[in-house]
């Protein structure tokens, strides 16, 4: 069976640096054997790739862009995870992985155009990377929802809850 390093060296990713808070909180708290992230907006290199709201039509950001952006908030997410396994003593980068049990939660917010109502498929971005890193551990429980506005005006943002197996 592949380990999560490997199965994400075959996707072509790379686990990206956490990404900095913009605000007062931390990337990721464990409490027993769960880790809960904060939402993960889509950076890349320090930078959101695309902003505004999702729909279709003229300036708005695409479905398909979105659920691409997704994909990338929920990498994010991995990362913080990763980080705080790392930073307890245990394995670093994309092995720190290994030790998720499962994903027990995730939650995607889109910025919506009030006529989209896509929201479910702009979130199976990120679900579908939870599913090709981590397996059948990646497979999750999900709220897809549909807000006016995110922070920085990023299409999407991502949050999940992990169970991690024990030390």
């Amino acid at each position: 069976m592949p380990t999560a390093a490997e199965r994400l060296a075959a996707t072509g990713l790379v686990l990206p640096a956490v990404a900095a808070p913009v605000a007062a909180y931390v990337p990721a708290v464990r409490t027993g054997l769960h880790v809960h992230t904060s939402g993960q907006l889509p950076f890349v290199d320090g930078a959101l790739p695309r902003t505004g709201k999702v729909g279709e039509g003229a300036g708005l950001v695409e479905p398909a862009v979105a659920a691409d952006l997704a994909r990338t908030a929920a990498l994010n997410a991995l990362a913080a995870v990763a980080a705080l396994v790392e930073q307890e003593g245990g394995p670093g980068g994309a092995a720190a992985l290994d030790r998720v049990a499962r994903v027990v939660k995730v939650v995607g917010f889109v910025a919506s155009d009030p006529a989209f109502a896509g929201q479910p498929a702009v979130v199976n971005g990120a679900s579908t990377l939870l599913h090709e890193v981590l397996g059948e551990a990646g497979v999750h429980a999900r709220s897809a929802v549909g807000v006016a506005v995110l922070p920085l005006d990023s299409p999407v943002e991502v949050e999940l809850v992990v169970e991690l197996h024990p030390a």
